[in-house]
């Protein structure tokens, strides 16, 4: 037996790919919406939901916001020691890559804002 002859839900004789009739009416309306080319929908939804996050909804002017994040449709890479580094670039040798370096300097340190020791005074256990 197959699935169109138990589920009646969602399968229709119009050809597929338009919106049914019964769709339509319970919706206020739709949009479809993509990045510009179609590389990457999900990146871009991320960033349209943000944006209306923002968004007061009183009128149609733009929210003031970056259009993308500083990384953008790159995966980021985190290489901790200089043999890491090393290794992601001999991995990048054997796959091809669209590789744009970031930040030259690959040493992390703490920023000078970080706490150096804790705020809170150790337990160190109840009097016998």
């Amino acid at each position: 037996m197959r699935a169109r002859e138990f589920v009646t839900e969602g399968f229709s004789i119009k050809p597929s790919g338009k919106m049914r009739h019964d769709h339509k009416q319970a919706q206020k309306g739709v949009h479809l919406a993509r990045d510009i080319g179609g590389y990457d929908r999900i990146y871009h939804m991320n960033r349209l939901m943000m944006a209306m996050a923002m968004a007061d909804g009183r009128d149609r002017k733009p929210v003031k916001m970056d259009d993308c994040g500083w990384s953008e449709k790159y995966n980021t890479i985190h290489p901790y020691t200089e043999e890491e580094h090393n290794m992601l670039h001999q991995a990048m040798g054997v796959i091809n890559t669209d590789y744009v370096p970031a930040f030259k300097d690959h040493r992390s340190s703490e920023p000078k804002d970080t706490y150096k020791t804790s705020p809170v005074k150790g337990f160190k256990g109840y009097a016998r």
